[in-house]
């Protein structure tokens, strides 16, 4: 039997791409999946396919949202915030208002999230958290002003949590995907290396839920290529870029 199976999961940012292969991938192990995204059509499609599942509309831009659906959730064993945005922006073509607009559903609106779920966990004594960040979180990077920005806030509040609930009871967890096929990246127009299909990349995060480990960096070799820029100096990475 699973160590999935027969816990209750609300995945948010369910309806399409990973997100729909991840809850996909938890029903197969035997979880319940509450499914939580903007569109009420999209969360009813998936959940008739799934047939174990419940759908909870949301949009993590709006407090008043994030707060309803809350207060009708019911008891959880873990929280998957999988909701995410992304524009392509070069600081020469700034747009404040796109890449607030980015950061209020990258990082905000964990935060508004974690607010109604972490307080249940810490009450309890126990509770699983995990983020789905990027790789892009791990440096600045060309065309990614607004997303790599809040990726990397994302991995930074992980890091936070991961600390001071040490020994608590809650395991936390930050999941950085590299190129997903997915409507987001299809805004791409450059090499994506080792792209992935949401498939492959779901298999990844369900193996993660299956352990306690705190970060988990895919793929490789590629991970560990943006990694390592965090560790050059700065006058060999930008004399290349």
């Amino acid at each position: 039997m699973s160590e999935l199976h027969g816990k209750t999961f609300w995945l948010i940012g369910a309806s399409e791409g990973l997100g729909r292969e991840i809850s996909k991938a938890l029903v197969g192990a035997g979880a319940h999946v509450i499914l939580s995204a903007r569109s009420q059509d999209r969360l009813q499609e998936l959940t008739w396919a799934l047939g174990a599942a419940t759908p909870l509309p949301m949009d993590v831009t709006d407090a008043s949202s994030v707060a309803e659906a809350a207060q009708s959730l019911g008891p959880i064993d873990g929280v998957i915030y999988n909701a995410g945005a992304y524009t392509p922006m070069r600081s020469q073509d700034w747009d404040s208002a796109e890449a607030l607009a980015m950061m209020d559903v990258n990082f905000a609106g964990a935060v508004r999230v974690l607010g109604y779920v972490l307080p249940q966990f810490i009450a309890k004594g126990q509770g699983d958290i995990t983020l789905v960040g990027s790789l892009a979180g791990y440096h600045g990077l060309p065309a990614a002003v607004g997303y790599a920005a809040s990726k990397a806030a994302l991995i930074s509040l992980a890091e936070t949590i991961r600390h001071d609930l040490r020994g608590s009871g809650i395991t936390t967890r930050i999941i950085n995907p590299g190129f997903i096929e997915t409507r987001l990246t299809q805004k791409n127009h450059f090499p994506m290396p080792q792209l992935m299909t949401p498939e492959h990349a779901a298999d990844h995060v369900l193996r993660a839920l299956k352990r306690r480990r705190f970060r988990t960096d895919f793929p490789r070799p590629f991970s560990w290529a943006v990694k390592t820029l965090s560790v050059l100096p700065d006058w060999l990475i930008y004399r290349f870029r």
